[in-house]
């Protein structure tokens, strides 16, 4: 089941060597990390990319008889329940109690498996519900999380309060990475738990095979920072081989490459070659017009660190996300 990556140790000594497990190996972020991992694995490295297949992270036992098999030096935990507003209202105590097990089994497993260091993914949707912005990481306890996501919000706030308990009783090295609206290839486009992009993905092509218009809820104004999977992979990677602070670090575009939901839905128009009606349902709700987050940590980490770094451009991004969605429709999780 395991899925092992090019960068292998032959001549090394496991001393020496850097075996990074990647859980949720095959989701949108994990596939970004893995399309990366090709590309830049370097000679003293393995990635290893699991799934729930793997093992179920849920249970001490099935996490322990993996870390025995893999061994690894570094874990990039990206694994999580999650689902869209609906299953969150639905579900709050399984969002809670599945994500606080699994972040709980894995830093219990990086603990007494000796792991040099463990990053685990969180989600902007930690933050207070009532906040002002430009968000920055100093405000993520500021207040509650909004009502319909805190099973799953406050879940991740723990892994980030988990991650410092197990550092200063321990002195182990977690930390945690805060990614901002990730879509690109292998996302999820059910309609019905998907975020915004994968969503319009997916109705814009129902709408071109049924020849019916495409409906997009609220006026389109909203503004947000989108950011392409393969550069969360980038940076993820960054993090496990650089990061060596313990504090919770923002991954996102910055504020000046915010677009709104409508030029959002009319890339996927034009990437689609949707020639149909597009009808903005000005009825609906928009919600938070902005949700700004200041990256002000993460360019000075990358300025240091990965002075070539270019976060791929939104329309190129959207072409590759748009034709991945039609090329792969069958197996797409939808």
């Amino acid at each position: 089941q395991f899925l092992y990556l090019i960068g292998g140790i032959p001549s090394l000594t496991m001393t020496e060597a850097m075996i990074v497990m990647v859980t949720g190996g095959s989701g949108l972020v994990g596939r970004g990390v893995e399309r990366e991992a090709l590309r830049d694995a370097r000679p003293n490295e393995k990635w290893v990319f699991v799934g729930s297949k793997d093992g179920d992270l849920r249970d001490k036992k099935s996490t322990y008889d993996m870390f025995e098999r893999i061994k690894p030096t570094h874990v990039l935990h990206l694994a999580a329940k999650c689902g869209g507003l609906f299953m969150n209202m639905r579900c709050p105590v399984e969002m809670f109690n599945e994500n606080v097990a699994m972040n709980t089994n894995v830093m219990e497993a990086c603990k007494d498996f000796k792991v040099k260091k463990l990053v685990t993914t969180l989600s902007m949707c930690i933050f207070p519900n009532k906040v002002t912005y430009p968000i920055d990481e100093t405000m993520l306890h500021d207040g509650p999380p909004s009502e319909g996501l805190v099973g799953y919000a406050q879940s991740k706030r723990m892994a980030e309060v988990q991650s410092r308990m197990y550092n200063k009783q321990y002195g182990t090295q977690f930390t945690t990475l805060i990614p901002c609206n990730v879509f690109g290839p292998h996302d999820n486009y059910n309609l019905q738990d998907s975020h915004v992009i994968p969503a319009l993905i997916h109705k814009c092509y129902n709408a071109q095979k049924d020849g019916t218009p495409l409906t997009i809820m609220g006026t389109g104004a909203p503004l947000r920072q989108f950011i392409f999977s393969a550069d969360i992979g980038k940076i993820a990677m960054w993090a496990i081989r650089s990061y060596a602070a313990a504090e919770p670090l923002i991954v996102s575009v910055p504020e000046a490459h915010e677009v709104s939901i409508k030029e959002a839905a009319l890339a996927v128009v034009k990437h689609m070659k949707f020639e149909g009606e597009v009808v903005f349902d000005t009825s609906a709700a928009d919600g938070q017009m902005k949700k700004t987050a200041n990256i002000a940590r993460l360019e000075q980490h990358l300025a240091e660190d990965l002075p070539d770094f270019k976060f791929t451009p939104f329309d190129e991004a959207m072409k590759e996300a748009v034709t991945w969605f039609v090329d792969n429709y069958d197996k797409a999780r939808k």
